[in-house]
C-alpha cells in the first residue's frame, strides 16, 4: 500500500513538472529570490545606465508568464527590452508571495499576471498594467508585445 501511494505521488509530481514546462533551470521566477534586493539592485544599477526598472512580476505555474518571459527574451523584444529597461522577475507564488511590493507599485495582482510596473532610477512609478492587460500574453503576437514595449519604453523616457 505504502508504494502503490508513493508510486502515485511521484507519478504526480512528475505530471505537474512537465505540465508546468519542465525544468526548474528554465522557469523564470526564482521563487527563493529577494524580490525587494532585487529591485534595489536593478535601481542603482538603473541610476548608473539612465534606464528605468521593468518589474515583471509572475510564477513559474502561470502559462502566459511563461509565455512573456520567452517573448521578452527573442527577436526584437529582446534587443528592445535590453536597450531600454533594466528588468527583475519578482515570483508571486499563488498570490501568496511578494504582493506587498507588487501593492507598492501600485500593481493590482488580481487583474491578472503576467503584470509590470516600470519604475524610474529614483523609484517613481512611471507606468504599471492597471488592468490585466498583458494577462493574455498567449494570445498576443510579437508584434502586439513588441508595440506594448514600445510604448511602455517611449512613455518612460524623460520629457
Amino acid at each position: 500500500m505504502k508504494r502503490l501511494l508513493l508510486a502515485t505521488l511521484l507519478f504526480s509530481a512528475f505530471q505537474l513538472f512537465f505540465i508546468a514546462g519542465g525544468s526548474a533551470a528554465d522557469a523564470p521566477y526564482n521563487e527563493s529570490a529577494n524580490a525587494k534586493a532585487d529591485i534595489q539592485a536593478a535601481l542603482d544599477q538603473g541610476r548608473r545606465d539612465h534606464r528605468p526598472v521593468l518589474v515583471v512580476f509572475g510564477a513559474n505555474w502561470c502559462p502566459d508568464c511563461r509565455a512573456l518571459d520567452i517573448a521578452m527574451k527573442q527577436g526584437r523584444n529582446a534587443q528592445l527590452i535590453g536597450e531600454e529597461f533594466q528588468v527583475v522577475k519578482v515570483d508571486v507564488g499563488r498570490f501568496d508571495r511578494n504582493v506587498d511590493v507588487a501593492e507598492s507599485y501600485s500593481v493590482p495582482l488580481k487583474k491578472g499576471i503576467p503584470a509590470v510596473a516600470i519604475v524610474s532610477p529614483q523609484g517613481r512609478v512611471m507606468y504599471a498594467t492597471r488592468a490585466g492587460e498583458l494577462a493574455d500574453a498567449r494570445g498576443m503576437s510579437e508584434d502586439g508585445l513588441y508595440r506594448f514595449f514600445r510604448k511602455a519604453a517611449d512613455d518612460a523616457k524623460p520629457r
